[in-house]
């Protein structure tokens, strides 16, 4: 059985690739999953950076906006069990959100 966890935010700048990988990376070894390869990102001019990380139990997705507002989405899925709290809580520190929304199911 999976687990979810989805956490939404608005970052205190706008987030690029550098600070994307750099998450994806640190969020692995913050809820202890084994990272079995670098992050993996991409720009679109239309809709914003995505960025994907593959661990041994699955992985976590990452999607950043500039424009109609600042605003990010990371969607982590494992057959693991992890803390969500403390996924949220990083996520919030590492982008220094004003505001931060975290669900999981």
């Amino acid at each position: 059985m999976g687990i979810r966890d989805r956490t939404e935010g608005i970052p205190a700048r706008p987030v690029d690739d550098a600070q994307i990988r750099a998450y994806l990376s640190a969020l692995s070894r913050e809820v202890d999953m084994v990272q079995l390869l670098e992050p993996v990102t991409h720009r679109s001019d239309l809709y914003g950076w995505a960025g994907w990380i593959h661990w041994e139990t699955s992985g976590a997705h990452f999607y950043a906006w500039e424009r109609p507002r600042l605003f990010f989405s990371v969607d982590i899925y494992t057959c693991k069990e992890f803390d969500p709290d403390v996924a949220a809580a990083f996520t919030a520190d590492f982008f220094t959100a004003r505001t931060i929304v975290a669900r999981s199911f």
